[in-house]
């Protein structure tokens, strides 16, 4: 499969602008996690805890559903803020240009993909609260835009996805360094979803969420809340309810 700029418009005609960047992500192995120690290390000096994120961007999502009503895919696209991108150009910019060409790119490309494998890729896919599994994508398109990294990918699910009962989408880093912000609701869309469902964007108050959780959240959540898979209770999600078949 091919993955193309174009798939990734929104679902409706109208173009996905950008208002406001909010999404941290701690991804990189190799070159990233250099330049992820040095923002880091700044933030530490001026006395940010170190599981606030460190890098920041805005996400918009795609849910594509077949004819039979069953999930096809997720179209991701993460667009990265400026002091992230500029660390990335400086990074993997090898001829001095000032700009990333095509095998520069591939290369940042390369080093996400590899280092959200072990990460499901931040994605958070669940029917009636039971994780589903995703398969990898087959590959994932770095660009960069009015100096600024854009990151796109397209999974699909390990086996048939029927939109029954209440299915959720999201994405969200385990280990908190990634914030993840969809700064619209209509930043998480469905093409062609069945008459039978409807859509709420899920926004938990982190409050709320930690009250609710209670029975989970161990003291090891709360001293080190990277080391758990707990963030995902903080999640911004897309919860589909629709009409439970069978």
């Amino acid at each position: 499969m091919t993955v193309t700029l174009s798939q990734f418009r929104p679902v409706s005609d109208k173009l996905f602008e950008i208002q406001s960047l909010s999404i941290v992500i701690r991804l990189m192995r190799k070159r990233f996690i250099v330049s992820l120690t040095t923002i880091a290390a700044a933030l530490a000096l001026s006395g940010e805890a170190t599981a606030h994120p460190h890098v920041f961007a805005e996400a918009r999502l795609d849910v594509v559903v077949n004819g039979d009503g069953t999930v096809k895919s997720l179209r991701h696209l993460w667009r990265f803020d400026d002091l992230f991108s500029s660390t990335v150009l400086v990074e993997f910019d090898q001829n001095g240009d000032l700009k990333l060409d095509d095998g520069e790119l591939k290369e940042v490309s390369d080093t996400i993909y590899a280092s959200l494998a072990e990460f499901n890729y931040f994605q958070l896919v669940s029917v009636d609260g039971k994780d589903v599994a995703m398969n990898p994508p087959p590959q994932l398109m770095a660009n960069y835009e009015n100096d600024q990294l854009i990151v796109m990918f397209e999974s699909q699910p390990k086996a048939a996805l029927p939109l029954s009962g209440k299915v959720d989408f999201g994405v969200y880093d385990p280990t908190f360094y990634t914030a993840i912000d969809f700064t619209e609701d209509a930043n998480m869309a469905v093409a062609d979803m069945p008459a039978d469902c409807t859509r709420t964007v899920i926004r938990p108050d982190p409050d709320e969420a930690i009250a609710q959780n209670q029975g989970s959240l161990t003291d090891a959540f709360f001293s080190d809340p990277s080391g758990t898979d707990l963030s995902k209770i903080f999640a911004t999600r897309l919860e589909l309810n629709c009409q439970a078949q069978g």
